[in-house]
């Protein structure tokens, strides 16, 4: 597969989970993939040793997507090191669950500047930074389509995300750049299953209409396709890649 050879892409929060089969995929499609982590350089490095295994092309950068001034400098390596970039996947997140009533200032603060702040201030950047005809895809969550306790500040920066998208893709549908948001249901990572028990993944699993939460490759399959050039038409819209739970 080389739909996306010799393009430029960026991943945040790349180090594990979502993000690192993203990175994978991306450079599967032909993609030279830069492996964004804010503190994790050697599960990062990995990923791109495992990129490289296969025959891509991949770097680490790390910056901590909550401050505007590491983005920046993150951005202007980018360009530095492979001169344009092509593709922007903000994936980079955080879940805090509790009661909002329970929600400390702290809990609150850290998903918002993680989750809203880091993806502001990438789009900003790609503003000016990303190349003609490239593509952006934020990262929201089927959570925002049910109404489920503990997580109330997590859905509210992930709805702030979908608008932002929406109005950046008008913004900077001019040169040709598409912007969506995708919107994953429970899937299977480290972080999501850590501390629940089998009969709690169970139950998530049943609200899909295949009975099965989903899988890292699931997600990372539909990014591909909206990097790619099949997808231009598709802009400002949010995808659901649920299994139907939502």
């Amino acid at each position: 597969m080389s739909q996306l050879s010799q393009k430029i892409a960026l991943v945040t929060g790349a180090s594990r989970g979502i993000g690192a089969e993203i990175a994978k995929e991306l450079a599967r499609a032909g993609a030279h993939v830069v492996v964004n982590y804010a503190g994790g350089k050697e599960a990062a490095d990995q990923v791109v040793e495992e990129i490289k295994a296969e025959g891509g092309e991949a770097i680490a950068l790390q910056a901590d997507v909550s401050q505007s001034d590491q983005v920046t400098k993150l951005f202007d390596q980018v360009l530095a090191h492979y001169g344009k970039l092509d593709i922007l996947v903000n994936n980079a997140g955080v879940m805090l669950n509790s009661l909002i009533k329970d929600t400390t200032d702290e809990q609150f603060a850290k998903q918002m500047d993680i989750n809203v702040k880091g993806v502001f201030y990438a789009l900003r950047e790609a503003a000016t930074k990303l190349a003609d005809g490239g593509s952006v895809i934020n990262f929201s969550t089927s959570v925002t389509r049910i109404m489920l306790p503990t997580y109330g500040p997590y859905v509210a920066t992930k709805a702030a995300v979908e608008q932002l998208t929406r109005v950046f893709s008008k913004e900077i549908g001019s040169r040709g750049i598409n912007v969506n948001s995708v919107s994953p249901g429970p899937t299977n990572t480290a972080l999501f299953t850590k501390g629940k028990p089998q009969e709690a993944i169970d139950r998530l699993a049943s609200l899909s209409a295949f009975n099965r939460i989903g899988e890292p490759d699931d997600i990372a399959r539909v990014v591909v396709f909206l990097a790619s050039d099949e997808a231009k038409w598709i802009s400002a819209q949010n995808i659901g890649i649920n299994g139907a739970m939502a």
